[in-house]
């Protein structure tokens, strides 16, 4: 038999997403083009244009596109900055 615990570190949810690689996700939306959505992925993100061209195209069709790749607390900024932006952004 297991017994459970009141352990705080098994409790706090985001102490788990820091421990595991999350993805920060685009998501296309009708409003912002393309130039403006590859500039923000390159000032955000850190892409080279190539790279930010591939994520928002794939976004553009498929729906999403994963942009990044990192703990939470790496990415959570960087979806906020998304946000702020206009952008439709997740972590996942």
């Amino acid at each position: 038999m297991t017994e459970r615990t009141n352990n705080p570190e098994h409790s706090d949810s985001s102490l788990f997403k820091d421990k595991t690689e999350q993805n920060l996700i685009l998501y296309n939306d009708d409003y912002n083009d393309f130039d403006f959505v590859i500039k923000s992925l390159m000032k955000i993100c850190g892409h080279f244009q190539e790279q930010a061209t591939q994520c928002a195209v794939i976004a553009h069709y498929n729906g999403k596109s994963s942009v990044k790749k990192g703990s939470y607390s790496h990415l959570k900024p960087m979806k906020t900055a998304l946000i702020d932006k206009g952008l439709i952004a997740g972590i996942e």
